[in-house]
């Protein structure tokens, strides 16, 4: 239970084979940065790579200065192993 002054976010960030995903709570007016800091991936995925333009909220890309409000979910995309309309061309010419 939280007195207000705290809020509660997920972490998430999916690979092809392993999911991670924790709840957190933080005291109100934290940011995204503190977030990932407190979340532990680094040291759950030490390879990972944590990019400003690969930050989201609810599939909204933001910085990671934005300030958390209760109930946000926030994403760590990965890279695309292959550009999205290359990937259509290719099944296009498979049939």
């Amino acid at each position: 239970m939280h007195d207000g002054s705290r809020i509660t976010v997920s972490v998430v960030h999916a690979e092809a084979e392993h999911a991670f995903s924790v709840e957190l709570s933080l005291s109100r007016g934290a940011t995204v940065a503190d977030a990932i800091e407190r979340s532990g991936i680094r040291d759950a995925r030490p390879g990972i790579e944590i990019r400003e333009d690969r930050i989201g909220i609810f599939s909204r890309k933001v910085s990671l200065g934005a300030t958390l409000r209760d109930g946000d979910r926030v994403e760590i995309y990965r890279s695309l192993k292959i550009d999205p309309k290359e990937a259509r061309r290719k099944r296009a010419r498979r049939g």
